[in-house]
């Protein structure tokens, strides 16, 4: 996401032609957009994007469990 961002921030630098961008050649300013792709490619392939997906599901259903049982009065276990 940090790329993406970088690389539209240089894009309109560029093309407004503000700042140090004017004076990057255009590989320089579009390199963002191509290290965006290749790391989308790497955390599809790699697992890391399904595993931050399944971290965050597990952390939703503990918030879960947690309310439930602080309505019915029930302590929440202490970690072993």
């Amino acid at each position: 996401m940090y790329f993406l961002i970088a690389g539209i921030l240089l894009l309109l630098m560029k093309y407004l032609e503000v700042g140090f961008a004017a004076d990057l050649s255009w590989w320089w300013v579009l390199s963002p957009f191509g290290l965006a792709a290749a790391w989308w490619v790497w955390a599809d392939m790699s697992g890391y994007t399904k595993r931050k997906a399944m971290e965050k599901m597990d952390q939703k259903k503990q918030a879960r469990i947690d309310k439930q049982r602080e309505a019915l009065g029930i302590k929440k276990k202490p970690p072993r």
